[in-house]
């Protein structure tokens, strides 16, 4: 049985103070416990490996080893497998299967085209719009709890009420129901135009749906802060509202936020590759995850590698980001205080 020694922060000047001291052997102290969950390490090594896979591995394999883009048709053409051209598709319309070579490792598609390379490609799609949802569902959630939470009143409760609101819809349902009306005429706010095959119509609608998932949780932990005597001291030297909230609450509501961060994207993900199978998510012209597995449902009895391959993608990442969530969550948390946030 091992007890844990608290670090001495006196040993050593330190220049930004001893709140900066304490911080920083906060940070070490998570270190060390997230080092010692290995599913954790392993899920992000796995989750690293998507993303290298999708970004810079995508035009490199497509350019070195397929020799062709995500979206080049090859209906009439023919691979050489064991001293013999196999067509890419049958005269029945049926694809080649996975043969694990070069080109074509995963097979192709009904229309010719390298599975794998659309796969590495629609990869970058669907992380693409996951972490950029993500990262905006975070911000506007920010923006809602933390002015909650510290005034409370009239403003919490009008924040409070529109959580609901958002909240009272089932996610998919509201994704899909805001999805098809910005697809049909695109999204016009002011000099804001966007079109309806941008990528940031899916990425505003799955931001906008998950906020509660993070404001709430956040707004709690404001309000059990506000009332702590660092922020009343920060008042008391006259820092206002704004100065409080950004240099006092916001950094003690960190370890939280960045938790729920790692968890939303994995929710991100599999809400695009939804909203995309439904047709009403990433445009059709543009891969991505679940738009591949639209395009072969069709043909999931005679070539089901081209529904498995992004099934499997997904499956991995959305395991590795939670995993990591979950390691991330115990280390910063040991108490497990943000157990059972998202569901």
């Amino acid at each position: 049985m091992s007890v844990q020694v608290p670090e001495r922060l006196t040993e050593t000047a330190d220049p930004a103070g001893p709140v900066a001291a304490v911080a920083s052997g906060n940070w070490r102290m998570t270190w060390r416990r997230l080092r010692r969950n290995r599913a954790a390490l392993v899920a992000g090594a796995v989750f690293l490996f998507v993303v290298l896979a999708c970004y810079p591995g995508a035009p490199l394999w497509a350019h070195l080893v397929a020799h062709r883009g995500p979206n080049v048709q090859n209906i009439q053409g023919t691979v050489s497998s064991g001293g013999h051209r196999l067509p890419v598709v049958r005269a029945d319309g049926t694809p080649i299967g996975p043969g694990w070579r070069g080109q074509y490792l995963l097979g192709a598609d009904a229309n010719g085209r390298d599975l794998f390379v659309r796969v590495l490609y629609g990869g970058r799609t669907s992380l693409t719009v996951g972490l950029v949802s993500a990262l905006v569902c975070t911000a506007l959630a920010l923006l809602l709890a933390l002015p909650a939470g510290y005034f409370g009143g009239y403003v919490d409760r009008a924040v409070s009420r529109l959580l609901d609101l958002i909240w009272s819809f089932p996610v998919y349902l509201l994704a899909v129901a805001l999805s098809a009306s910005l697809v049909v005429g695109g999204l016009n706010v002011g000099p804001i135009h966007v079109g309806s095959s941008s990528l940031a119509i899916p990425i505003v609608v799955i931001a906008v749906v998950f906020v509660p998932y993070i404001a709430r949780p956040v707004r709690g932990e404001v309000l059990a802060l506000r009332n702590q005597e660092f922020v009343e001291a920060a008042i008391a030297h006259g820092a206002g509202p704004l100065r409080v909230m950004r240099q006092e609450i916001l950094p003690n509501v960190f370890a939280t936020t960045l938790v729920l961060f790692t968890l939303i994207v994995a929710n991100n993900i599999l809400v695009e590759a939804a909203l995309s199978f439904l047709g009403v998510g990433v445009s059709v012209l543009t891969p991505s995850w679940g738009n591949i597995i639209e395009q072969g449902y069709s043909t999931i009895v005679t070539a089901p590698w081209q529904t498995i391959a992004p099934g499997i993608a997904i499956m991995i990442t959305a395991v590795s980001l939670n995993v990591l969530g979950d390691g991330l969550r115990d280390a910063l948390d040991p108490h497990g205080r943000l157990r059972g946030v998202i569901t």
